[in-house]
C-alpha cells in the first residue's frame, strides 16, 4: 500500500535537529543584514541558543539574561527594569524577518515562543507542489490563479452556522462571484483620460514607483482576519509563510464545528470592499498602471519583496507582510483581539500626542484612523507603502488621502520639501453611513530622502 505523508506530517518525522544544524543556523541568522547592526540582539540570540544545546529540556530565565547579556546585576529589579522583555520582543520580529527575507528558504527553522526565552528548533513543512510552483513565479505577470475565487465581503461579515455550511458557502460564492466580476471590470478603468488629469504633484510622488522594477499591489487576507477574530490570537508572519497555522488548527481551543466553519474559510481568499477601492484609487494614477501587479497576501511570494516595489494595503492583522516593518515604524495598526478592536499605537509620542489612538464616535459620526508608511524595502533597493486603516474604510480613506493632488501637496507643505522623503503619517478619519467626511493629518514623521 502506497500512502502519501502530508507535509506536516512529514516534517515530524524527520530527525530532530543536531546540534551542528542548530548552530549553522543561529550563526547565519546571527550574521545576516537584520542582526549585522545590533550586538545586543544578537549575543541575545547566541546565548539563549547556548543554553538550549546544553540542555534542551531547561529553562533560561529573565534574571540570567539581563545578568549575562546585557550587564545588570544579577540581584536587579525587573519590576523597574524590563531590558529583556523589550529586547525579547524585537529579537522575535527580527527573528521572523529573517524567515521571510533571507532564510526564506531554510528547511530549519527557530523561534521563541511568547512566555518563554528558550529558542525551539522545528523542520519546516514543505509547501504542496503547486503552493511551491507559485512562491517561485515571480517573474510570471500574474501569480497563477489560486483554486479558489477572490471573493469580496462586507465588513463583519458574518460566519455560516454550523450544519449545511457546504451549502451555504456555494450560494455565497455565486453571489459574491457576480460581484467580483463587476468589482474586476470597474478597476479596469481608462488610464489614459486619468494621464490626460493634472495631477503634478502625485505624478511626482508614485514616479518612484515606475523606477527600476516592477510594483506590487498586495491585497489583504481577510480569511485569515476572520480566523484570528474566532480563535482570538494572532498569526504571525513565520506561521503565514510556511502554512503551519493550518496544522496547528487541530489544536485550538474552539469546538469542532468552529473548526470546520475555519476550514472554509480558509478555502477563500476573501478580500473586503474597501481594500478593492484601496487598490482602485492606486490604479488610476497617471502612468503608473503598465507597472503594477496585483495580486493578495497569501500569495505573495516572498522573494518578491527584495526585489519589487511594494504596496500593501491593510495592516498586519490581514496582511500580515506589513509586520515585518513594524521595527522600522513609529504609527503602526494594532488588534485587540480579547475586545475585537484595532488601534493605532504611537510608539514614541512627542508633545502634544498620545500613546494609543482608538475608533470612537464623534458628532454621530464614526472616528477612525489609519496610517501611511512610505518607506525603503528590506534590500534598500525599492519602495514601500503601507496603507493601514482601524477598518477597511479607514484603509480606503488613506488610499484616497494618498493619491489625492490636494493632500500631497499638503504633505510637501507640511515637511517643507519638495520632493516627498520617506515618511509615516498618521491619519483621523470620520465618516457617515459610510460616506467619507475627511482625512485629517493628526501626526506624522519624515526619514532620510529617498534614492
Amino acid at each position: 500500500m502506497n500512502l502519501e505523508l502530508e507535509p506536516a506530517e512529514e516534517a515530524s518525522l524527520r530527525q530532530p535537529p543536531t546540534e551542528a544544524e542548530k548552530r549553522a543556523l543561529v550563526d547565519r541568522i546571527a550574521a545576516s543584514t537584520h542582526f549585522r547592526r545590533s550586538a545586543r540582539l544578537r549575543d541575545f540570540l547566541l546565548y539563549v541558543t547556548r543554553q538550549e544545546i546544553r540542555n534542551p529540556s531547561a529553562e533560561v530565565h529573565e534574571q540570567e539574561i539581563g545578568a549575562k547579556v546585557f550587564g545588570r546585576s544579577p540581584q536587579y529589579d525587573r519590576s523597574q527594569d524590563n531590558i529583556v522583555r523589550v529586547n525579547a520582543t524585537e529579537l522575535r520580529k527580527r527573528i521572523e524577518l529573517y524567515f521571510a527575507t533571507d532564510g526564506a528558504h531554510e528547511e530549519l527553522t527557530v523561534a521563541i515562543p511568547r512566555g518563554s526565552y528558550m529558542p525551539v528548533f522545528t523542520w519546516k513543512a514543505p509547501l504542496p507542489a503547486a503552493e511551491t510552483s507559485l512562491a517561485t513565479s515571480r517573474e510570471a505577470d500574474m501569480p497563477p490563479a489560486p483554486p479558489a475565487t477572490v471573493l469580496p465581503v462586507a465588513q463583519g461579515a458574518v460566519l455560516p452556522p454550523p450544519g449545511g455550511s457546504a451549502r451555504l458557502w456555494k450560494v455565497l460564492s455565486a453571489l459574491l462571484c457576480v460581484a467580483c466580476l463587476a468589482l474586476t471590470a470597474a478597476l479596469l478603468i481608462d488610464h489614459k483620460e486619468a494621464a490626460e488629469s493634472r495631477s503634478p504633484a502625485v505624478t511626482a510622488f508614485w514616479s518612484d514607483f515606475t523606477r527600476g522594477a516592477r510594483t506590487d499591489i498586495i491585497l489583504p487576507d481577510e480569511s485569515i482576519s476572520m480566523m484570528e477574530d474566532i480563535l482570538k490570537r494572532p498569526v504571525p508572519i513565520s506561521e503565514y509563510l510556511d502554512r503551519s497555522y493550518v496544522a496547528g488548527l487541530a489544536s485550538a481551543p474552539v469546538s469542532d464545528d468552529r473548526k470546520a466553519d475555519i476550514r472554509e474559510l480558509l478555502n477563500h481568499n476573501l478580500v473586503t470592499l474597501g481594500s478593492v477601492n484601496a487598490a482602485e484609487a492606486i490604479l488610476r494614477l497617471p502612468g503608473l498602471a503598465p507597472n503594477l501587479h496585483l495580486t493578495v497576501s497569501r500569495f505573495y511570494p516572498p522573494d518578491a519583496m527584495k526585489h519589487n516595489h511594494a504596496v500593501f494595503i491593510g495592516g498586519k492583522k490581514s496582511n500580515p507582510w506589513a509586520s515585518l516593518f513594524d521595527s522600522a515604524m513609529n504609527f503602526t495598526v494594532d488588534y485587540d483581539a480579547e475586545r475585537s478592536q484595532a488601534f493605532v499605537t504611537n510608539h514614541h509620542p512627542q508633545p502634544g500626542e498620545q500613546a494609543t489612538y482608538t475608533v470612537s464616535m464623534d458628532r454621530n459620526a464614526l472616528v477612525g484612523y489609519s496610517v501611511l508608511a512610505f518607506l525603503p524595502n528590506q534590500s534598500r533597493t525599492g519602495h514601500v507603502m503601507i496603507v493601514a486603516g482601524t477598518d477597511s474604510d479607514a484603509t480606503a480613506a488613506a488610499a484616497d488621502f494618498v493619491t489625492s493632488e490636494e493632500q500631497i501637496s499638503r504633505l510637501e507643505s507640511e515637511f517643507h520639501v519638495t520632493r516627498l522623503p520617506y515618511f509615516e503619517v498618521l491619519l483621523k478619519t470620520s465618516r457617515l453611513s459610510g460616506s467619507s467626511l475627511g482625512s485629517e493629518i493628526v501626526a506624522f514623521r519624515t526619514y532620510g530622502a529617498t534614492k
